[in-house]
């Protein structure tokens, strides 16, 4: 196959007008490889970490970024099923996928049903993975019960909203006043994360303790969301938002949170406390693989059935990654900023 692809580049540790646009010539795929047209790619809070090289284990500069993708099969390489290829896919790629064409795995595909649009699509692949995993593999939290969502206007927040609400769970969700409406509209409780007193409010709503929190704040707020919890109830840890603009070792903060929580498990109070990583398992490729497809089917079913409604921020042409970049950390969009092609 010949022909060109365009490419977003993390260079270094920029601002997001430093990110650099570069054009290519196209490889044909490996062996093992789909070669898929994107449709749309995402800006997640990885990438905002990366371009800091604050996101644990990320490759060195420069790299081209991209969480995850949805598109179509163009061609395939060595060893690959050729009636792929005219099929619409999604797969989480870690990096990569900020790129009008990118290579994938073809064990790492999941068919995407239909009818879906592809900006829709985007805002619940590692979303959505993300949220049902915490919620239903880790959590296990039952219906009927009342969780908190820390963030809950955000692309992973907005997405555990929806599914807990689905399941029969209570939400309370932490949001900037601005956002409270979009919060009430995806039937959680909000509550002010600026306000002081926004633990003691939380107990308010909730006196006996809640079944679950989900935090990606992390710092020193972490034990006051563990100390919501009633007795079974489960901490769920997600990320280290807090400390995204410290200086010095990335991995730091992710280490002190893990080893915390998992002092916390062995206290004498039945309660419950994890790191979630989504890439965890993965040396098991087949199993890993597998846990992925099943989880991002059922997200993409709820897709599909209106259970979910998509939250898309904005949608912008590839090329403009850096202003795409610069409004997700505006910290002013509920939901998720995605990249789609360029027109023409």
């Amino acid at each position: 196959m010949t022909g060109t692809t365009l490419e977003i580049v993390m260079p270094g540790k920029v601002d997001p007008d430093g990110l650099q646009i570069r054009t290519r010539p196209l490889p044909a795929p490996a062996s093992g490889n789909v070669l898929l047209r994107m449709e749309a790619t995402g800006v997640s809070f990885a990438e905002q970490q990366m371009r800091r090289g604050r996101y644990y284990d990320q490759p060195r500069f420069p790299f081209v970024p991209g969480y995850d993708v949805v598109g179509t099969a163009v061609a395939a390489g060595p060893g690959v099923d050729a009636t792929m290829v005219g099929k619409r896919y999604a797969a989480v790629t870690k990096i990569g996928a900020w790129a009008s064409h990118v290579q994938v795995d073809a064990a790492d595909l999941v068919p995407v049903p239909d009818g879906l649009d592809a900006a829709e699509v985007e805002t619940v692949l590692v979303n959505g993975i993300t949220a049902w995993q915490m919620l239903h593999r880790m959590a296990k939290v039952r219906r009927g019960g009342t969780i908190v969502v820390l963030g809950a206007n955000g692309g992973v927040g907005t997405t555990l909203v929806q599914l807990a609400r689905h399941a029969g769970i209570t939400v309370i969700g932490t949001a900037s006043a601005r956002h409270h409406e979009t919060v009430r509209k995806l039937g959680a409780t909000p509550v002010d994360y600026r306000d002081p007193g926004m633990y003691d409010r939380i107990r308010q709503l909730a006196p006996d303790g809640v079944d679950a929190v989900f935090d990606h704040v992390g710092g020193t707020g972490l034990r006051q969301s563990w100390q919501l919890l009633r007795r079974g109830g489960t901490l769920v840890s997600y990320g280290t938002a807090a400390t995204k603009d410290d200086e010095g070792n990335a991995r730091l903060p992710v280490l002190k949170s893990y080893f915390r929580l998992m002092l916390w498990n062995y206290l004498p109070n039945g309660r419950n406390a994890y790191f979630y990583d989504f890439w965890a398992g993965r040396r098991q490729a087949d199993a890993f693989r597998a846990r992925l497809r099943d989880d991002l089917t059922e997200v993409l079913m709820l897709l599909a059935a209106g259970t979910l409604a998509p939250q898309i921020a904005a949608t912008l042409p590839l090329s403009d990654a850096a202003a795409a970049m610069a409004l997700a950390e505006s910290r002013t969009v509920t939901g998720k900023v995605v990249l789609v092609p360029d027109a023409g």
